[in-house]
């Protein structure tokens, strides 16, 4: 046994001396090649390519010259944004058949010799026709969606109406500065109706007027504006653009026969002489959008200066012309309300600075954008009661109040009526807005709901039966 051990011992020592050997050999080989260091360098495999993938009719723009000739091109389809009312023609089933129309048509329509005492609490439609004003002008967003949803506008004579209507009687023989006055009254009472009324009963007077529906667009930084080095005023001339084509398109029957009486400085231009017609120098305007704001303030001194036909300047949002604006000039820094062409030339007018001979000034209050609060000046000049303390030591805009100094307030009653909620009920019952039973119950119900407001009867109490 220790023989044969003893040989295998001497097997391994061999083979590991061998080892040896041998690895010494490679390391003198290497190191007579490079004699000064030692290299070691490594490598990675290679990375396995991967056969090219054939793209089979590919669309793209990178193909070869002459094979998108010979393919068929991709078809789009026309997406439409919006749905599209089918003409009435092709609405010959019964089930389109409706007699909504003629029951409002049967409607009395709204004119200066039907508003007396008498038709209190009754509902009148207005005209239809191109020539409205609230066609021209535009509406309030709420009305708006109102008169499309009937099948005509109409709305309910009250007793606040026939007090306005005295009131511009009276004014159509009398400065527009003794007649400037500012409904109020708590939100949803029905102001911006009751503006539209007077509105449209001066257009039927023959005055010429001018609506301002939503005067919140003058002040939110929604229109262009550029600084006026002549002026030191931000002009808006986009806004002052669309004023003059809709009070053109309005009162182009008014107009006739009304001329300058004196010459007019437009901008940069040969002054246009005395005795130009008024709808020249508004075509002037029209014809150029720069200096459109310079015309629009000239047509309204003209208008100011004749005789022959009363004016009225009717704004609804009339708390935004007082409230900051949301411009903002070179340095970022907010622009006054005062300091923009459209509402300092507003404010002129409502504050008395300038007068129309004949005329007056309407205006109503919103609370629908709670961005634009009614401003503490102009809170204390219509005597409202105050939200919250404002005691001496609170801050107030001099500039502000002097543009507040004799402005009326025409207080529109909080709630209608029963007389005025029960037409307004019928008008829409009329129209099929109630698709349940109309019977007492249901009006009492509504009319409790909303504690007689006249925007959440129609809204929170006729319209919203309508989703049930």
């Amino acid at each position: 046994m220790s023989t044969l051990s003893t040989i295998c011992c001497r097997r391994a020592s061999r083979s590991v001396a061998s080892q040896l050997a041998l690895s010494a050999s490679s390391l003198t080989a290497s190191t007579s090649k490079t004699p000064a260091t030692l290299i070691q360098t490594r490598s990675y495999a290679a990375p396995k390519k991967s056969a090219p993938v054939k793209k089979a009719n590919s669309p793209g723009f990178k193909g070869k010259k002459g094979e998108g000739a010979a393919k068929t091109p991709m078809k789009r389809e026309k997406k439409l944004s919006a749905f599209q009312p089918m003409p009435p023609a092709q609405l010959t089933h019964p089930l389109f058949e409706s007699d909504r129309v003629n029951q409002l048509q049967a409607l009395q329509t709204f004119h200066p010799e039907t508003l007396t005492s008498a038709m209190e609490a009754q509902a009148l439609k207005f005209p239809h026709n191109d020539k409205d004003p609230f066609r021209a002008f535009g509406l309030p967003r709420n009305m708006l969606v109102e008169f499309r949803l009937l099948s005509n506008p109409c709305s309910v004579i009250r007793g606040v109406t026939i007090d306005a209507v005295n009131k511009l009687d009276a004014a159509a023989e009398r400065p527009s500065a003794e007649t400037r006055v500012v409904f109020t009254g708590a939100p949803g009472c029905g102001k911006s109706f009751l503006l539209l009324q007077a509105l449209q009963y001066c257009m039927a007077r023959d005055w010429l007027v001018m609506y301002i529906p939503r005067a919140i667009n003058l002040v939110n930084s929604t229109t262009t504006y550029t600084y006026d080095m002549r002026t030191r005023t931000y002009l808006q001339p986009v806004f002052a653009y669309q004023t003059l084509q809709r009070f053109l398109a309005v009162n182009r029957a008014g107009l006739e026969g009304l001329v300058t009486q004196g010459e007019v400085e437009v901008g940069r231009r040969d002054e246009v002489p005395k005795g130009t017609p008024l709808v020249e120098l508004i075509d002037i305007g029209l014809r150029d959008q720069s200096v459109a704001p310079t015309v629009l303030s000239a047509v309204l001194e003209e208008l100011g200066r004749q005789t022959t036909r009363p004016v009225l300047l009717a704004i609804d949002d009339f708390q935004a012309l007082y409230c900051k604006s949301t411009y903002r000039d070179a340095h970022f820094s907010a622009i006054k309300s005062y300091h923009l062409s459209m509402p300092r030339l507003l404010l002129e007018y409502a504050s008395g600075q300038k007068s129309f001979a004949r005329g007056a000034v309407l205006g109503a209050l919103s609370s629908s954008d709670t961005t634009f609060q009614l401003p503490l000046e102009l809170r204390e000049a219509l005597d409202i009661p105050h939200e919250r303390h404002a005691g001496p030591y609170v801050k107030r805009s001099a500039e502000l109040a002097e543009y507040t100094k004799g402005l009326e307030r025409l207080s529109v009653p909080d709630s209608l009526s029963v007389d005025e909620a029960a037409s307004l009920f019928e008008v829409w019952m009329k129209d099929k807005a109630i698709p349940s039973v109309a019977n007492d119950e249901l009006f009492l119900a509504k009319y409790s709901e909303a504690s007689g407001n006249a925007r959440d009867f129609v809204w929170k109490g006729l319209l919203s039966s309508m989703c049930l």
